[in-house]
């Protein structure tokens, strides 16, 4: 299988050494070129036809962002941002991810350039994915907003990590005011979550807050899973409450996606519906599992490629990537 070839961007000399020589420790992975802004990376995008690219959220000329938003209209492709990770940070990273950009990591430290062994792993594992990203321009057709629905009082679960932005975006924004309740697991860095929540707020019709230990899913709100050490739960259904559990990691994660579906199947079974936007192997595809075998409705990415396929129990049935918002919406209405 041939490697994963990257190009790096960014205007500092050091950063593009610092980030070019974690890359290199990955094995499968060449870096084919470097750039110090937009108008470099163009010519070298022609030339070395890179798999992936690595992009500076903050560069002087033409930003990170207004270079990706170019990107995903002309010639998408997968791009990993570097940004700060101040809270003006975090905003730009949110928007990088709602833009297209399958993920961001923070800059290490020019003077302890240690810190980005911590992210290899992740940096790996994205990398892996990225050569898979189903990318299309930004011109792409977007679901409808649904009308307001007759709630039939089913909970709805998400999950995804910060590759499934982009989507959340979509399907949220479809959403009507008066949506189901509904709680995100959303796998995302250290303070990106409230600029998720406000990012989000500002787009869609429905009530978009963090979630906090004891609160009642209401009807009109999507709940955000907070960043930290705890995993997020419904403890029963209805009439329940969201809990922060102070767990280990499952499968790798926490909060875990997986976890918030056990226990939806649990408290809820066949008044749940959970929509998975990972890939079937990430976290979530147990808890999907579990949340199936308990009677509930489970969205998942199509193993064809391209779409989305509702179970129940042993029925399945096709859902189109630009209908999800539409088929979440009539499993959650009378």
């Amino acid at each position: 299988m041939a490697g994963t070839k990257v190009l790096v961007v960014d205007d500092s000399l050091t950063m593009r050494a610092l980030i070019s020589g974690a890359l290199e420790r990955i094995p499968g992975v060449e870096v084919v070129g470097m750039a110090d802004g937009a108008a470099e990376a163009r010519g070298l995008v022609e030339s070395t036809r890179p798999d992936v690219m690595t992009l500076d959220v903050e560069m002087p000329g033409m930003s990170g962002l207004d270079y990706l938003a170019e990107i995903m209209d002309t010639k998408p492709m997968p791009v990993i941002m570097f940004s700060t990770r101040t809270q003006d940070g975090a905003a730009e990273s949110i928007e990088a991810l709602r833009l297209g950009a399958i993920d961001c990591f923070p800059k290490p430290r020019v003077a302890a350039p240690a810190e980005l062994d911590a992210i290899i792993a992740k940096l790996a594992k994205r990398l892996k994915a990225a050569k898979k990203a189903d990318l299309k321009p930004k011109s792409a057709p977007k679901s409808a907003k649904s009308p307001p629905i007759d709630w039939n009082g089913r909970l709805l679960l998400v999950g995804g990590d910060a590759s499934n932005t982009k989507s959340i975006f979509d399907l949220f924004s479809g959403f009507p005011a008066n949506c189901p309740p509904t709680v995100v697991v959303q796998h995302l860095g250290p303070g990106m979550v409230e600029s998720m929540a406000e990012k989000l707020a500002e787009q869609c019709a429905a009530k978009v807050v963090v979630a906090t230990d004891g609160v009642k899913p209401e009807q009109g709100t999507i709940y955000l899973a907070p960043h930290g050490d705890a995993h997020l739960v419904i403890d029963s259904w209805p009439n329940g409450t969201l809990r922060l559990l102070p767990k280990d990691p499952v499968a790798g994660e926490r909060p875990s996606i997986s976890l918030l579906f056990a226990s939806a199947a649990k408290a809820a079974a066949a008044n749940a519906v959970g929509v998975l936007l990972l890939d079937g192997n990430e976290d979530g595809a147990g808890g999907l599992r579990a949340l199936n075998a308990a009677g509930g409705y489970a969205f998942a990415p199509a193993e064809s490629g391209g779409g989305y396929t509702l179970t129940r129990g042993m029925v399945s049935q096709p859902v189109a990537s630009d209908a999800l918002v539409a088929g979440v919406m009539k499993m959650c209405s009378k």
